[in-house]
Formats: structure tokens, C-alpha cells, sequence
């Protein structure tokens, strides 16, 4: 106010005046809001002392405040909380990849506890718990009404002991109840895998190990083809990856971009916000790139596919992705607690926000629902027995002397490469459809016959 004050003595008169007339409003209404705050405060400790000195039991101080702080926060968003000094130092162990619990990532929708995601190999996982499930109840206890850092803590305990979580799950006329054991969660950041010609890397998190663990596998897949040239592309999976840091999201996608905006931030102050650039190199050097999602996906891993979604450097395929686009920042507290405050929307290149919309697939694939044990077991059958048959298993067929020796041998090849695709189809549908799309872009662009 007084920058504009002392600007406008540098005018005429008349411009005085009007600065005058227009600051008077201005002060005036800066003390009434000003005045609103103190008796909103004031009303807030007066219901403070009497819950303290007339609830009819006694009530911890710390308690009261902690609540406080907590409803004040989770009203705004469902990612913004108070973090005690216990749930602050489990969140810094739970980005180095090693804690105790059920291996799921969740969040709170209309009151109840909705699954993002549950981790590979995790309790969960083993115990079937799926993406977009509900925990409506913690061992008989209703979870409805409870912050959901509690509802969380109730699912905490010790390793090796028992819980019953209610899930109802959509589809499924009836909730149910699943046991799970707790256990050590050890999250490997990624795995990878060759299949044919194409790597897999599947990404299940992103914590500070990330980065290093997607340049690790890839070196080993090109090692086992023989090299960078014998590649035809990259599936990167991140199905299920319920996100974690920034930072790992952006080298991630950086690894495989040469220039470029992979991601944006833009808060409540326009001049707040930031952007992140690629640098040059590719870690395959253009090789096609295939990327699949589903609504497990969030966060970190919506970065991910959204920057090479734009780029035009990678075709998602999937389901859409979770659509969790807001940044919360982490602030340090007295008392070795922490504020978990969302501060802005994650954009990406193309300036769409993430935000409750998600990433929607270039192609949309569902991953087929298996069908119960004893039909699967008579398709198998009837498969074998309508299994095709060919000239070359009728006795006394002629030998097929078009093809040299290398020919024949680079062909059977070729083909125990396409009956290992067919048989990951059965394993993971999703997954099978990605490694053909590498194989149909490395046809298309003339890198093998």
C-alpha cells in the first residue's frame, strides 16, 4: 500500500486525490477482514476451554489441538493432513522402500477408504485386494467418519500379526471380508524382463530408488539381446503405481526425452509456479516406446505418461489412470511433526491438468476378467484338441527348400518368439498387447522383415 502511495505523490493533484479516495476503501476493508480473523480465532478458543473444562470426560490438550488441526485440513482436500512426529519419520522411511503394513496406497472418497493401488507382492496383493476397492471396515470396526490417517493406523501393526478388512468391491453384490497378515514391505522399484525383442520394465513406485533402478534393468535387458541394435522397444508398466516423488517422475521421464517440458506446476500465485525440462539423451536412443496404465495409476506415474504421452514419444494404452494432479508440499512443524498441504495442479506439456481427469489411454485395452478354475481348465482342453495342425505334420510331406539353413533358423526363431507372445496373453492380456504394438511400429519402420 505504501509502494502505491508514494507513486502516486510523484503525479498531479488530481492523482492524489484518487489515490486517496481509492486507498481509504482499501485500508478500511483490509481492517474489517483483519477483525473477522481475530473474532473467528477468538470463537475457535472459546469452544477450545469449554470442551476442555466441560466435556464429560477429560480431554488430552494435545489431543484437541491435533484434531483441530487435522479437521482444518482434511476439509480442504483429501491429500492434505497433519503428520504427528511418528507418521512424519514412517513417510521418510516409506521413500527409502523398506516399512511395515499391507503393501495398499489409498485414499478417502464419501467417507470410506478407497484403494489406489496395492504394490507388487505386497499382503494385499497376495490376498487379492484390487484397484478401487472400498475398507469399510478395520476388523469389525467401521472405518466411515474416521480421518483417514487413522483408518490408516488402524491398519497398521505388527509384522506377522492378523487383519480383516471389509472391501466392497464394484461388480460384487455383496461385501466381503479378507484376512491378510502384515508384513515387512520391501518395495523393489522396478523389474525388468525381455520378452522377444522388447524389454519390460515394470516401475511400481517411485521413491529415491527409482531412477537408478530403470537405468539398472534396462542395461541388463540390452546386455542379454546383445546390444542397443538388436532392441526393437520399451514397455514401460506402471499399472498399479500409486505414484511417490516428484523428482523420480521427472528423471524418469527425462531418461527417455531429449528436450522438451515434461511437467508444470502452477499454484494459487501465478508467479509460484514451476516448470521442468528435459535434457538431452535417450537412454534407447528413439527406440518405440509403449506405455500402460490403468486406474492404479496415479500421481508420479500419471507425469510419467502424460509427458511422453504429449511428446509423442511413447503410445499409452490401458485403462484411464487415476487422475490424482495436485501437488502437496511437505512442511516441517515444531515438534518434529509435519503439514502435508496441497500447494498446486500438476500440468502437463500440453497444459492439460491431470487433476480428477486422469490420463486417457491412445488405445484402450481392458485386461480380461479370468474365468473360474473349472471352465479355464475345459478351454484348455478343448484348445488342445482343436489345436492346429499344418502340412508339415502330414507323414511323407516334401521339405520346403526355398530357405537356406540361416533363413530356416532365423525363422523358427521368429516364430518361438510370436508362440511366447501368444502364451503371454493368457499370462497378462494388457501387457501381450503392448509387446505387439512394439513389434507392429519396428515392422512398419523397416528394422527387421
Amino acid at each position: 500500500m505504501k509502494k502505491h502511495v508514494i507513486a502516486a505523490l510523484a503525479g498531479t493533484v488530481a492523482g492524489v486525490i484518487a489515490t486517496t479516495q481509492i486507498a481509504g476503501p482499501l485500508v478500511a476493508q483490509e481492517a474489517m477482514q483483519e477483525s473477522s480473523i481475530y473474532d473467528q480465532l477468538d470463537l475457535f478458543g472459546d469452544i477450545f476451554e469449554r470442551v476442555r473444562a466441560q466435556y464429560v470426560e477429560e480431554v488430552s490438550t494435545e489431543d484437541l489441538v491435533t484434531a483441530a488441526i487435522n479437521g482444518m485440513l482434511t476439509s480442504l482436500d483429501p491429500h492434505s493432513s497433519y503428520l504427528s512426529a511418528k507418521d512424519f519419520e514412517d513417510m521418510q522411511v516409506q521413500t527409502r522402500g523398506e516399512f511395515g503394513g499391507l503393501g495398499i496406497e489409498v485414499t478417502q472418497e464419501e467417507g470410506f477408504i478407497k484403494v489406489i493401488a496395492p504394490m507388487d507382492d505386497t499382503p494385499a496383493d497376495k490376498a487379492g485386494i484390487l484397484a478401487g476397492d472400498f475398507i469399510t471396515h478395520v476388523n469389525g470396526e467401521p472405518v466411515s467418519g474416521l480421518l483417514l490417517d487413522d483408518a490408516v493406523a488402524r491398519m497398521r501393526g505388527p509384522v506377522g500379526s492378523e487383519i480383516i478388512i471389509t472391501v466392497v468391491r464394484e461388480g460384487t453384490p455383496e461385501p466381503f471380508d479378507v484376512s491378510i497378515i502384515r508384513d515387512t514391505i520391501k518395495l523393489t522399484a522396478v523389474r525388468g524382463r525381455v520378452v522377444g525383442k522388447t524389454i519390460v520394465l515394470r516401475i511400481t513406485t517411485f521413491n529415491d530408488q527409482t531412477t537408478s533402478g530403470v537405468a539398472a534393468e534396462l542395461q541388463k535387458g540390452l546386455e542379454e539381446l546383445g546390444g542397443i541394435a538388436n532392441l526393437d522397444g520399451l514397455v514401460i508398466d506402471m499399472r498399479n503405481n500409486p505414484g511417490g516423488l516428484l523428482n523420480e517422475a521427472i528423471t524418469v521421464a527425462d531418461s527417455f526425452l531429449d528436450k522438451g517440458e515434461i511437467v508444470s506446476t502452477r499454484g494459487r500465485d501465478p508467479q509460484s509456479g514451476e516448470r521442468y525440462n528435459a535434457q538431452p539423451g535417450d537412454l534407447i536412443e528413439g527406440k518405440p516406446i509403449v506405455v500402460l496404465i490403468n486406474s492404479g495409476s496415479a500421481s508420479a506415474s500419471e507425469i510419467v505418461a502424460g509427458a511422453l504421452q504429449d511428446h509423442r514419444r511413447a503410445i499409452v494404452v490401458g485403462t484411464k489412470s487415476f487422475g490424482k494432479g495436485s501437488v502437496q508440499t511437505l512442511i516441517p512443524l515444531r515438534g518434529d511433526g509435519a503439514m502435508r498441504l496441497t500447494t498446486a495442479r500438476y500440468y502437463t506439456p500440453s497444459g492439460r491438468s491431470i487433476q480428477a481427469l486422469g490420463i486417457s489411454p491412445d488405445i484402450v485395452v481392458q485386461q480380461p476378467v479370468p474365468p473360474p478354475a473349472d471352465e479355464a481348465a475345459a478351454e484348455d482342453e478343448l484348445s488342445a484338441a482343436r489345436r492346429d495342425r499344418s502340412e508339415a505334420d502330414l507323414r511323407g510331406a516334401i521339405t520346403n527348400d526355398s530357405m537356406t539353413d540361416e533363413e530356416r533358423r532365423l525363422y523358427q526363431e521368429e516364430q518361438q518368439r510370436a508362440e511366447e507372445s501368444a502364451k503371454l496373453r493368457d499370462e497378462d492380456y494388457q501387457l501381450a498387447y503392448a509387446v505387439d504394438i512394439i513389434k507392429g511400429l519396428t515392422v512398419i519402420a523397416g528394422d527387421q522383415p
